[in-house]
């Protein structure tokens, strides 16, 4: 192979991880250097799905064995910043202060090196919780009256899971828009006909599930952390620049990456004296049609300054809300977001600018915001208003009602 294929070979491997992800690519080197060192050897497809047809594990157990205040969260493996564990562990902590006992059962491939060590990047990453932390392949998992879902894969090990009385489905999105058509899509796609309960993240969800595949429901809601997140107009900088951060996550397509892009360098087109924030991922190896700053992945205790230093927030979303409008909102930020189904359960015509899902509308939307002194101030002031009625408490005082609720009817 000459250096000039090598070379042409890593960009497409690197092109590769970050428009699909960097355990993607990890999983696409192994099967390639597994067929370079053995050519005689065949491709495994379905070795990474042995765990859906595992046998069932655990003691079969009877409402005398467990608390009702109980509950095993089976969750994958834990990763620095990531949202979705980080919605967990505060519904996690919220029912420890209602007095319910977690514990937390890492499931899946890779395992940490051990559950001491996981339990220490729990606390190191997020906070303390008093949970105790197992892997899957611990001999002594604890039952427990429910057990929790909190993705598809995880709902393979829970249906397979006999030492709970109920079974349950924390759903923070719907998982199978994450992949094209086909194997992953459709298996992620059954969990829904599992049986569990569903406890849902938004009312999208909750009518989502119920009406296509016949799920009990229900719905909760999201808050942010008053602690992090507030308005504070004194670290805006005074350069004559008008920043507008973009939610940048090519890995993550239901972010929709390169519509931002384009909807961006068409108001930057107009209007020069925009500079765009991009947050959320390593941008800085693409190429970026307009004059940037790149904030990549940021610190959780360094993201309200950064908020609180744009005038406007573009956020894109092809499937559930992430946090991230909440956030801006409360450093009183306002935000810009395409008009769906799955963004106005949260978002409306009162606390954001929403509009139609292609690039002149869009970028319409921005330079409206950024050139209206009173709009933005009305969008500003609304968001702060409805952040300010939400709350994380609240939310899991919901959750533990529904759980009481489906623990009186075991009974």
């Amino acid at each position: 192979m000459t250096a000039a294929k090598l070379f042409k070979n890593i960009q497409l491997a690197l092109r590769f991880g970050r428009q699909n992800g960097w355990l993607a690519l990890a999983k696409a080197v192994g099967t390639w250097l597994g067929t370079v060192l053995n050519p005689l050897a065949k491709i495994n497809v379905t070795s990474q799905y042995d765990a859906l047809l595992a046998p069932a594990f655990g003691t079969p157990i009877t409402i005398s064995d467990v608390s009702p205040i109980s509950i095993n969260w089976f969750i994958p493996l834990v990763g620095k910043g990531a949202g979705g564990h980080l919605n967990i562990f505060r519904f996690i902590r919220n029912l420890e202060a209602l007095g319910y006992k977690n514990s937390i059962i890492i499931v899946g491939q890779p395992q940490p090196t051990s559950a001491l060590l996981a339990k220490a990047q729990i606390c190191q990453w997020f906070f303390d919780l008093k949970a105790d932390v197992y892997l899957e392949n611990d001999k002594n998992l604890p039952p427990a009256f429910f057990a929790m879902a909190t993705s598809w894969p995880t709902a393979y090990y829970v249906k397979r899971f006999k030492s709970c009385i109920k079974k349950c489905y924390f759903v923070q999105d719907f998982e199978p828009c994450f992949f094209p058509d086909g194997s992953d899509s459709l298996l992620a796609e059954d969990t829904y006909r599992f049986g569990f309960f569903g406890f849902t993240v938004g009312g999208w969800l909750t009518e989502k599930l119920r009406i296509d595949y016949g799920m009990q429901t229900r719905s909760l809601g999201f808050s942010y952390d008053r602690d992090l997140y507030q308005k504070n107009s004194a670290v805006r900088k005074s350069d004559g620049f008008r920043r507008i951060l973009f939610y940048a996550r090519p890995p993550t397509a239901r972010r929709a990456f390169e519509l931002g892009l384009m909807v961006l360098r068409m108001v930057c087109q107009q209007q020069h004296d925009v500079r765009v924030v991009l947050a959320g991922w390593d941008v800085s190896g693409y190429q970026i049609p307009f004059p940037c700053e790149h904030a990549g992945l940021v610190e959780l205790n360094e993201l309200a300054d950064l908020y609180n230093r744009c005038d406007a927030a573009l956020v894109l979303s092809c499937s559930n809300l992430s946090l991230l409008p909440l956030e801006l909102m409360a450093c009183g930020v306002p935000v810009i977001s395409n008009r769906a189904p799955y963004t106005q359960w949260l978002l409306n015509d009162e606390n954001a600018m929403l509009a139609e899902p292609n690039i002149e509308s869009l970028a319409q939307a921005v330079l409206q915001v950024i050139n209206s002194p009173d709009l933005a101030g009305r969008l500003s002031s609304a968001g702060l208003a409805f952040t300010a009625q939400t709350s994380w408490e609240r939310e899991a005082e919901i959750l533990a009602d529904g759980l009481a609720q489906l623990a009186a009817s075991s009974s």
